[in-house]
């Protein structure tokens, strides 16, 4: 051990007595994360769980990919305010799913999909 470095094991005890704890998933070996415009995916990944203050951090190591999305799936995963889509809901009797994809035509705008769910 070199001079004025600690081993894992005193890391651990030392992380132990101020209340953090790791976790390692063991059972996770790829990672994705949903980005706007794009999807990075970690492949051979290696999880650790960090619990310290009531919260939860994840460490992730691994060989990343940027995948960048197309205008459909940017569009497609668009979420919407909840009060729009009741508004909408309420003033045309239709289902949840009509109106997420009236929004999605409309380009966001209430108003429009309204009209355009009414006009049919």
């Amino acid at each position: 051990m070199i001079p004025g470095r600690m081993n894992s094991r005193e890391v651990r005890r030392m992380m132990a007595q101020m209340g953090i704890k790791t976790t390692d998933m063991t059972d996770v070996n790829k990672v994705t994360l949903h980005g706007l415009n794009k999807d990075y995916v970690i492949s051979g990944a290696s999880v650790t769980i960090v619990e310290a203050q009531g919260e939860k951090y994840f460490q992730i190591t691994g060989q990343m990919k940027e995948m960048p999305k197309s205008i459909q799936q940017q569009k497609a995963e668009k979420s919407f305010p909840e009060d729009d889509l009741k508004l909408i809901m309420e003033q045309t009797g239709v289902s949840r799913e009509k109106a997420i994809a009236a929004l999605t035509k409309a380009d966001g705008e209430v108003a429009q999909a309204i009209i355009d769910l009414t006009q049919k």
